[in-house]
């Protein structure tokens, strides 16, 4: 079989014999007409009144859409058509509708990459504004349980309805995207993202669990203080084709869609292994570390303490992101990073942490474009190639040896129990 690995693929050298299986999504038929899908969901949503009786019971006027920013693709030119029909016909004026990139702490994303992402009519005819986390305006709505305090995007007290839109996959530590993302981290302060993000270091905060996961938990209650009015998410296929829409009252309607995507990423397997072999998806999956990490997280759940994940990420841009660069460039070990963030949570940083943690569980061997001393600084093994890395297991576990193949590490994940 090919494995993926930056615009190229790869033939991996290894017999049948040695594959316990190939961890792939699970194949779900696209929505043959997911517009229509949608205008129905607008009239008769998941524990809701319609979005006209909402609007029409609040007397509102300006309306809040919140997107998702470049980084997160979402079936954008599908959705939001049926969405826009639907506010007209209620009687709200083009000038009236504002859409709110949820940037997070991401950068702002040009107005290239807006018209990319909802195409030329939607974008000349709607207002656009990229969130910024670090507005000196940002209005405070007190305290969380936690004692965090939010601080959210200052348009927020001068519209009258939000909806919030967005695509459910597995995190990496708030379980699931979509839902109350939007807001937290989607448009709030730094200091509310940051307080929030220092939970992943809870047992709790992973990928696919939801049962007392600290960074959910709050993310939840977030949204509610603010007060989101309705919620569209989708459920995509590893080609960005929508296989469920959901829509309705927030929390209600994003578990709903975590249910549909369950059945999609999660992937069973009876036993952990020796041995996974992970392609992080190939180009942009694997552009650089900071994105190829998610493949490590997911290929963990599936090999034994101790075991070895050989992943292929080509990272032609390197690490990715400059604190995470400097976190990895001034440790001499993985407690180096740990103990960092455990002293002082710094987002980047929590990048570093992410893999400083597991390289003390695993050993890693890292197939990339990177030079083997800047693989080593990640304390992972550098090799060359996949035969390279084939003939160091069989040397290792023998030539009998036992692996999983993961060829979608970045959203497939493994689960021999299903996490909560």
């Amino acid at each position: 079989m090919k494995l993926k690995y930056g615009k190229e693929e790869i033939q991996l050298p290894i017999q049948d014999e040695n594959i316990i299986k190939i961890l792939n999504l699970k194949k779900q038929k696209a929505l043959l007409n997911p517009e229509n899908r949608l205008k129905s969901l607008l009239k008769n949503p998941i524990n809701s009144l319609s979005l006209g009786d909402l609007i029409i019971q609040k007397k509102a006027k300006k309306i809040l859409i919140i997107v998702n920013d470049i980084t997160r693709p979402t079936p954008y030119k599908v959705i939001l058509p049926p969405l826009l029909d639907e506010l007209h016909q209620i009687g709200i004026i083009k000038e009236n509708i504002i859409f709110m990139v949820a940037t997070g702490i991401h950068r702002s994303n040009s107005r290239e990459e807006i018209k990319e992402m909802f195409g030329e009519n939607i974008f000349s005819a709607y207002k656009f504004i990229n969130h910024d986390c670090d507005d000196p305006h940002l209005k405070n709505l007190g305290k969380l349980k936690s004692g965090n305090k939010l601080w959210v995007d200052p348009i927020v007290s001068d519209i009258d309805f939000i909806i919030t839109t967005g695509v459910i996959v597995p995190h990496y530590f708030a379980g699931f995207s979509g839902g109350r993302k939007s807001i937290l981290p989607g448009i709030c302060g730094r200091k509310t993202i940051e307080a929030n993000h220092a939970r992943m270091v809870s047992s709790d905060s992973r990928a696919g669990n939801l049962k007392g996961n600290p960074v959910h938990q709050e993310m939840q209650e977030a949204a509610e203080k603010v007060g989101v009015d309705f919620n569209i998410n989708v459920v995509t296929d590893e080609n960005h084709q929508i296989v469920e829409i959901v829509a309705g009252e927030l929390l209600t309607s994003w578990q709903y869609g975590v249910e549909v995507c369950k059945q999609i990423y999660f992937c069973p397997i009876k036993k952990k292994a020796d041995i996974v072999i992970a392609s992080a998806g190939g180009y942009p999956k694997d552009i650089n570390v900071y994105q190829a990490q998610k493949a490590l997280e997911n290929a963990c759940h599936a090999v034994k303490p101790g075991g070895t994940i050989i992943l292929l990420a080509e990272c032609t841009e390197g690490y990715g992101e400059p604190t995470f660069e400097k976190w990895i460039e001034e440790a001499n070990t993985p407690d180096d990073i740990i103990k960092r963030l455990k002293n002082k949570f710094v987002l980047g940083g929590h990048k570093a942490y992410s893999i400083a943690k597991l390289t003390k569980e695993v050993e890693v061997i890292l197939i990339s474009s990177l030079p083997p001393e800047k693989v080593r600084k990640l304390f992972f093994i550098p090799m060359e190639n996949i035969s390279q890395a084939t003939e160091y297991i069989k040397e290792k576990y023998g030539e009998d040896f036992q692996a999983y193949i993961l060829p979608s590490g970045n959203t497939v994940l493994p689960f021999s129990s299903i996490p909560g």
